[in-house]
C-alpha cells in the first residue's frame, strides 16, 4: 500500500510538472489546450496500472483546479483520463501477443492502434459532457482537439518515453508484476 501511495504521489507530481507549463497554450479557452502531458497516459496505464490511471485522472483534475478551469465537465475529464490509460493497459494485457514491449514493428503498430482507440474513448466521454453543459463550445472542434492531443502526443512523445523507460531504466510493465 505504501508503494502504491508513493507511486501515486510521484506520478501526480510528474503529471503536474508536464501539464502546468502548457496551460497557457489554450485552444478553446477554459476547456482545452495543447497537452503534451497526454503522452503520459499510456505510460501510466501500461507501467503503473490502476494507480497510474488514477494519478493521470487526478492530475487532470488538479490541473483544471490550478488553472481555474474546473467545471462540471471536469468530472467527465476525470473519468476519461482514468479510463483512457485503463483501456491501454487492458488492451495490451488482453490482446497483446506477449507482455508489453515495443521492440518490433507489429508491437509498435498494435500500440499505435491501442492509443487511437483510447483517444476515441476519451473523446466519446468528454465531448458529450462539454457539448451538453456548454452549448457555446463547438463540439466537433472540441472532439478533434481531444483526439489530436490524445493521439499525437502519446505516439510522438509517449512511445519513445516508454521505450526508454523499459529498455534503459528497466521499468517493468504492470501486467508483469501481477
Amino acid at each position: 500500500m505504501k508503494r502504491q501511495l508513493r507511486n501515486f504521489i510521484l506520478l501526480l507530481a510528474v503529471y503536474l510538472l508536464f501539464a502546468i507549463p502548457f496551460k497557457a497554450m489554450n485552444l478553446i479557452p477554459g476547456f482545452t489546450n495543447v497537452r503534451p502531458v497526454s503522452a503520459l497516459a499510456a505510460i501510466y496505464g501500461v507501467f503503473y496500472g490502476p494507480v497510474g490511471c488514477l494519478a493521470n485522472a487526478c492530475g487532470n483534475l488538479v490541473s483544471d483546479l490550478l488553472d481555474n478551469a474546473l467545471r462540471w465537465s471536469s468530472l467527465a475529464g476525470f473519468a476519461a483520463n482514468f479510463l483512457g490509460p485503463c483501456a491501454v493497459w487492458f488492451l495490451w494485457r488482453r490482446y497483446g501477443r506477449h507482455p508489453f514491449a515495443l521492440r518490433t514493428i507489429p508491437d509498435l503498430l498494435f500500440h499505435t492502434v491501442v492509443i487511437v482507440l483510447a483517444a476515441f474513448l476519451e473523446a466519446l466521454i468528454i465531448t458529450p459532457a462539454v457539448a451538453f453543459a456548454y452549448s457555446d463550445v463547438n463540439a466537433v472542434l472540441f472532439a478533434c482537439i481531444v483526439l489530436g492531443n490524445e493521439v499525437i502526443f502519446p505516439i510522438v512523445l509517449g512511445i519513445p518515453m516508454a521505450i526508454v523507460l523499459q529498455e534503459e531504466f528497466g521499468v517493468a510493465p504492470f501486467q508483469e508484476e501481477v
